[in-house]
């Protein structure tokens, strides 16, 4: 088993900035995905940004320029550093994991964006 332990989350007006991170626990032998996922009211969850064990990312195009993933592998965490935020970044914030062919999930931390 694997937990996942988001922290970080917040309300933060528009334009300003917030850091997630997420920290892995339990039976790690090779975390080789970790992500940020989100999930807005009424929309279904989308990936935001990922990142391999060998520090390859991947974002979704509404947050290219503004948000960097970045992950420690020695402490097993995950970081999403979100800049110029917006009122459609508000969401639920969800870190996975990738280990040994499973899929893990934290359960969430809340981003609010006010206008």
């Amino acid at each position: 088993q694997v937990q996942l332990v988001e922290s970080g989350g917040g309300l933060v007006q528009a334009g300003g900035s917030l850091r997630l991170s997420c920290a892995a626990s339990g039976s790690i032998f090779s975390l080789n995905v970790m992500a940020w996922y989100r999930q807005a009211p009424g929309k279904q969850r989308e990936l935001v940004a990922s990142i391999t064990s060998g520090g390859s990312t991947n974002y979704a195009d509404s947050v290219k320029g503004r948000f960097t993933i970045s992950r420690d592998n020695a402490k097993n965490t995950v970081y999403l550093q979100m800049r110029s935020l917006k009122p459609e970044d508000t969401a639920v914030y969800y870190c996975y994991a990738f280990v040994i062919g499973l899929n893990y999930w934290g359960k969430g931390s809340l981003v609010t964006v006010s206008s």
